[in-house]
């Protein structure tokens, strides 16, 4: 009951974190006319503050000096901070100049990038299915650029900053919150030092006449870890496979908001280009709930024979226990025979009662 309890906490959690992401498109634009780098470097800045008070309630801060020890780690932080960076601005940049769509299909192909990462950088074996959903991905490309008349920039720097982003993580191994604040706090002092340069030539639109842009600059750093940290709460409650589906939710309300608020432009070409994806997606997924299955499957039987191994052990121990025992008792009883075994006293014997 209680397992069950903690997997629909974390669905909800999961549901929070990647709808959030979905529906971020509506804010950036309430932040004009800052552009896409002040908005990036306030969400860098506020978002240490957030995180800060966060560790602060957590009380975690051993991992910093653990950090700081390991120049190969700290590095790869700095380098992830670096990628992500490209990531946040440029989707910031795309939805402020009415690119939602292109920016969707960037997470929606991410899937199919990551695979191809795994392949070109780990040197990972592609199942067919796997090989099917990437090429499908490659082709619905090739579409997409024929109908933008240009390749997609955006969806593609976006897709492959993210996987990249992804495979440093994976080999950084922290937690959501720890690398979260030691990213924002190696990119603090270059965004503060940037808006204090625009602070100087009097292009800042911070601290205007009025405050609630002000006050929306400052929310991007809980627009920033909010997600971040539901996030972290899901994948620990529910399984990694139900995560991967969960995640098509952002690029589904992104790609909703692009048509349908923002009314951007949806020709025949780009409907093909989009349903080439969500087919290679579709079959991603089949094949990664086909996996899982069967390693469950695989589990569940390796498990069952590890049991009756062990039942059988236990009862050839048990026999081999009795038949010790039963040796020794008959040794015992040769030995009486041979030597003479001592008569019980006589006042041990019961005679036997007569018959009423």
């Amino acid at each position: 009951m209680k397992a069950q309890t903690e997997q629909r906490t974390g669905l909800l959690y999961g549901f929070g974190a990647y709808g959030m992401w979905g529906l971020v498109p509506l804010f950036w634009p309430l932040l004009k006319p800052s552009g896409a780098i002040e908005i990036l470097a306030h969400r860098m800045v506020w978002s240490l503050a957030v995180v800060g008070v966060a560790l602060l309630a957590m009380r975690r801060w051993g991992w910093i000096r653990e950090l700081l020890r390991q120049p190969r780690k700290l590095a790869l932080t700095t380098l992830a901070a670096s990628v992500i960076s490209v990531n946040w601005g440029l989707y910031i940049w795309a939805v402020n100049n009415g690119a939602v769509v292109e920016a969707s299909l960037g997470y929606f192909t991410n899937p199919l990038v990551t695979i191809a990462i795994g392949v070109l950088v780990l040197g990972e074996r592609l199942r067919r299915a796997q090989w099917a959903a990437v090429g499908i991905g490659v082709a619905a490309v090739l579409v997409l650029a024929i109908g933008y008349g240009r390749p997609p920039w955006i969806s593609l720097v976006l897709a492959f900053s993210f996987a990249a982003y992804g495979l440093i993580k994976k080999k950084l191994n922290m937690g959501g919150v720890e690398s979260l604040a030691a990213e924002t706090a190696l990119l603090f002092l270059p965004a503060l030092g940037y808006l204090l340069w625009l602070g100087a030539q009097g292009r800042s639109t911070f601290a205007l006449d009025d405050p609630g842009h002000s006050w929306l600059l400052a929310a991007t750093g809980l627009v920033t870890a909010i997600p971040l940290i539901c996030f972290g709460a899901a994948a620990i409650r529910v399984p990694l496979s139900t995560l991967g589906l969960l995640q098509y939710l952002a690029p589904v309300f992104q790609f909703g908001l692009g048509v349908v608020y923002f009314h951007e432009a949806m020709p025949p070409e780009r409907w093909a280009g989009f349903s080439l994806v969500w087919v290679a997606l579709a079959l991603l997924t089949w094949d990664a709930l086909r996996t899982a299955r069967r390693s469950r499957a695989r589990l569940a039987e390796a498990g069952a024979i590890a049991a009756t191994a062990a039942t059988a052990t236990t009862a050839a121990s048990e026999a081999a226990v009795a038949a010790e025992a039963a040796e020794v008792a008959g040794t015992a009883e040769v030995a009486g025979a041979v030597h003479g075994a001592p008569e019980p006293p006589a006042a041990a014997v019961t005679p036997a009662r007569e018959p009423a």
